[in-house]
C-alpha cells in the first residue's frame, strides 16, 4: 500500500514540474553593444573629432536605454537600439575607453567596452650634438640623476651598497659633499627645489628629502608605483618617472600625484622615459637602454623633438673597464649650458644640440 502511495506521489510531482517547466520563459539574456569609431583610421591622433555609433542588441527582450561613457564620464543616453554621438573631441594622448551599459525593460544589464589610443599629431624635430667640452666623470658613480644648481654640480648613484648623492667639482670630477644611503636602498633621480634635495628609490616605493646645504636627511615621502626612475621639477610640481610612458605630477608638499599624462609621437607610447630635466618649457627625457633623449611638452605629452646621443660611448670604449647607459642630463638654467652622462661613464660632456638635416 506504501509503495502504491509513493508511485503515486511521485508522478503527480513529474506531472506537476513538467506543466511548470513549460510555462517558465526562458532566462533572460544581457543586452550586447557594438561600438565603432567613425571615420575609421590606422591612427587616431590628437586634435580628430571623431563619431562613435552604437548598435544594441537586446537579445530576449525590449532596450529600455543605453548609456554610453568616455573614460568613465557619460556622454548620452538613448532609448533606440542605434544611436550616436557625433562629435567626440580627442583632446588627451594614450589609450581611452569608451564604455556602454545597456539595460533591458526588464532590468536585465549588459557592458560593453572599446578601447582606443590618441598618439601625436605632429613628428618630433630630429637632433643630434656637437660635444663642446669633455670633464672628467667619476666611473664608480653608476648615474641615476644629473643637476645644475647655482653654477654647482649635483649627482645621485644608484645600484645597493653604493647609492648617494653628491656635490662634485666639475673640472676635475671630485666629490665635494657626500650622503652614502643604506645598503638596501637603491638610489634613482634627483631635483632640488627651495634648498632641498628630493630623491627616488629605485623599488622601495620611498622617496626622501635633503637639506641642500647640509646633505641631512630631513624628510622621507612614499608613491604607489612599483619603481621610482627619474624626478625633475618646474617651479609648480615634482615630476617622476617610473619606467613607463607617464609623466607623473606630485604637490611637493604632500607628494600626493595631482595629474598624470601619457608621453607619445606620432608612432605611439613612448617608454621608458628615465632621468629628468625640466628646463624652458620642455621635460627633457633620456630613453633606457638606448642613446636618445626626448623633448616633452608637459601640457600635453607630446614629444617635440628627438635627440641622439649616438658616438658618445664609443669615444669612451676602454674593454678594460666596461661602462653601462646614457642616464644623465642637465641644463645649467644661469646660461643654458646642457650637459650628459651615464652610468660609470669616464666623462661628462657639455654638449650643444643640432638640428639634424
Amino acid at each position: 500500500m506504501r509503495f502504491k502511495v509513493f508511485v503515486l506521489v511521485s508522478v503527480c510531482l513529474l506531472v506537476v514540474t513538467g506543466i511548470s517547466c513549460s510555462n517558465t520563459s526562458k532566462k533572460s539574456r544581457p543586452p550586447v553593444s557594438k561600438i565603432d569609431i567613425l571615420p575609421k583610421r590606422q591612427k587616431l591622433a590628437l586634435g580628430d573629432t571623431v563619431q562613435v555609433a552604437i548598435k544594441v542588441d537586446p537579445k530576449n527582450g525590449e532596450l529600455a536605454k543605453a548609456e554610453l561613457y568616455f573614460d568613465n564620464q557619460l556622454l548620452t543616453t538613448s532609448e533606440n537600439e542605434e544611436f550616436s554621438y557625433p562629435a567626440l573631441p580627442l583632446n588627451s594622448l594614450g589609450k581611452h575607453q569608451l564604455k556602454v551599459i545597456a539595460t533591458k525593460t526588464d532590468g536585465v544589464e549588459g557592458i560593453s567596452f572599446r578601447t582606443y589610443e590618441v598618439v601625436s599629431n605632429s613628428t618630433p624635430e630630429l637632433y643630434s650634438y656637437e660635444i663642446v667640452h669633455t670633464y672628467p666623470h667619476n666611473t664608480e658613480h653608476f648615474t641615476q640623476g644629473l643637476e645644475v644648481h647655482e653654477n654647482k654640480f649635483y649627482e645621485s648613484t644608484g645600484q645597493n651598497g653604493k647609492s648617494g648623492i653628491y656635490l662634485f667639482n666639475l673640472q676635475n670630477g671630485d666629490v665635494l659633499k657626500e650622503y652614502k644611503m643604506e645598503e638596501k636602498y637603491f638610489g634613482e633621480g634627483i631635483t632640488i627645489v627651495n634648498d632641498k634635495i628630493y630623491q627616488l628609490t629605485y623599488k622601495a616605493q620611498k622617496g626622501f628629502v635633503y637639506d641642500l646645504n647640509s646633505f641631512a636627511r630631513v624628510d622621507s615621502f612614499t608613491y604607489t608605483t612599483p619603481e621610482g626612475w627619474g624626478l625633475t621639477h618646474d617651479g609648480e610640481y615634482l615630476i617622476k618617472t617610473d619606467g613607463s610612458e607617464f609623466l607623473d605630477f606630485l604637490d611637493p608638499e604632500t607628494f600626493s600625484v595631482l595629474k598624470r599624462i601619457a608621453v607619445y609621437d606620432n608612432n605611439g607610447a613612448v617608454t621608458n622615459l628615465n632621468e629628468l630635466e625640466y628646463y624652458d618649457g620642455y621635460v627633457y627625457a633620456n630613453i633606457w637602454q638606448t642613446n636618445f633623449a626626448v623633448k616633452i611638452d608637459p601640457v600635453t605629452g607630446k614629444v617635440a623633438a628627438k635627440i641622439d646621443f649616438s658616438g658618445l660611448m664609443s669615444v669612451m670604449y676602454n674593454p678594460a673597464k666596461p661602462i653601462d647607459v646614457l642616464n644623465g642630463i642637465a641644463f645649467n638654467k644661469a646660461n643654458g649650458k646642457m650637459y650628459v652622462t651615464g652610468k660609470l661613464w669616464p666623462s661628462l660632456f657639455e654638449v650643444k644640440l643640432v638640428k639634424a638635416d
